[in-house]
């Protein structure tokens, strides 16, 4: 096999708003931070996909303490002309929740409703405890006042990113950096 090529970049990406080494630097402060944090506990990681399974998979190398992994998807549905809107658990964790130290990893928390919904699902299963920790924050957008967020990477403006999981259109998650997606008409 070959030396592996860059991925080319569509039209449709403006410029990186986090390099690969910027996230990186900070993965590794957040992985140090948690492990001291946890020591000698149970740790569960549950992470969010699809967006967060690049950060929870460089997060958990970063985390040098013996911890497990789980995930959970969500979906949205109803809306104004779907009825009630609510959200739905697609893939719950497979591991017993109860007693031990859950860390939901999450790519981005905005207005913090469909994790405020998570927290209280996982809640009711008795965990030892129950934090977040997010790459990307818009605490300017939250709609809940009480999630349990611990662990922040960056706080961002209000853009649409795609890279390091973070999709457009189901595409880009695998660039190592993160781009800013023009809005259309810019």
């Amino acid at each position: 096999m070959g030396p592996l090529k860059a991925l080319q970049v569509g039209p449709e990406l403006g410029e990186t708003y986090l390099s690969a080494g910027e996230i990186a630097a900070r993965v590794d402060e957040l992985g140090a931070s948690i492990a001291a944090g946890y020591a000698g506990r149970d740790l569960l990681l549950v992470t969010v996909l699809k967006g967060a399974f690049v950060f929870a998979a460089d997060l958990a190398r970063a985390i040098h303490i013996p911890h497990a992994l789980d995930f959970v998807a969500l979906a949205g549905y109803g809306g104004p002309l779907g009825g009630r809107p609510g959200i739905r658990i697609l893939k719950d964790v497979d591991t017993a929740i109860a007693g031990r130290d859950v860390l939901l990893v999450q790519n981005v928390v905005d207005t913090g409703l469909t994790l405020n919904y998570l927290v209280k699902v996982l809640t009711l299963r008795d965990p030892a405890s129950l934090a977040i920790c997010t790459l990307l924050d818009r605490p300017y957008r939250r709609l809940v006042d009480d999630l349990p967020i611990r662990y922040v990477g960056f706080t961002v403006p209000d853009e649409f990113f795609a890279g390091y999981g973070f999709d457009l259109a189901e595409r880009w998650r695998g660039l190592p950096g993160l781009r800013v997606v023009p809005r259309r008409g810019e």
